[in-house]
């Protein structure tokens, strides 16, 4: 059905972005797609992780999930990338993960790839547009291609109605105040038919 390769890429503390990393993979595999979940290496002391319960948490439950790298770039077709916004923008951890794939950008390795990106904040006007319009301009500097959701689907007004990629809100006990499943699982599908048509080309 699919033969595209898609890695899904997160940063999560509380594990927000890890839950629709994961609804992400199970869209794809829907869709016919060999799917690799990986996070982005965490910079922040361990004196800080220690003192936040819900980070230390998604830390062990995040411990089994690889550490994306270059070569995970190289090999796939396509990528979700799924990150918290901070002041409007990516985290420390996301940003140096993209900062550290110049080698592919100069040889070429990142041109096509297909992409789209998930976001979350605290507010419900915290910055998750902005901190996904920040991810695609580093995605138009690779020579990308962009699969934002748009209003593809009836599925993203119930998750908010964000165009540019699925975005949540978390309350004070870090639950999602949309309903994103569906939402997710439209963008990955989305993501790897665009993919698919992009590898035919």
């Amino acid at each position: 059905m699919s033969n595209v390769k898609l890695a899904v890429i997160f940063y999560s503390m509380s594990g927000t972005n890890y839950q629709l990393a994961k609804w992400a993979k199970e869209g794809a595999e829907a869709q016919g797609a060999e799917v690799r979940v990986l996070k982005v290496e965490e910079l922040a002391p361990q004196s800080a992780i220690e003192g936040n319960e819900a980070w230390k948490a998604t830390v062990e439950a995040t411990s089994d999930v690889p550490v994306a790298t270059s070569d995970d770039i190289e090999w796939a077709d396509a990528m979700i990338f799924s990150t918290p916004t901070r002041f409007g923008n990516l985290p420390a951890q996301m940003k140096q993960f993209l900062d550290m794939q110049g080698a592919l950008w100069a040889t070429g390795k990142t041109v096509n790839k297909v992409v789209s990106g998930m976001s979350s904040a605290q507010n419900p006007h915290g910055g998750q547009e902005a901190t996904i319009l920040s991810l695609y301009t580093s995605m138009m500097h690779w020579g990308a291609i962009i699969a934002a959701p748009g209003y593809s689907d009836g599925s993203i007004f119930a998750a908010g109605g964000n165009p540019y990629g699925t975005s949540v809100t978390i309350d004070q006990d870090g639950n999602m105040t949309e309903d994103a499943e569906e939402a997710v699982k439209h963008q990955a599908k989305r993501t790897v038919s665009v993919a698919e048509g992009v590898k035919h080309i």
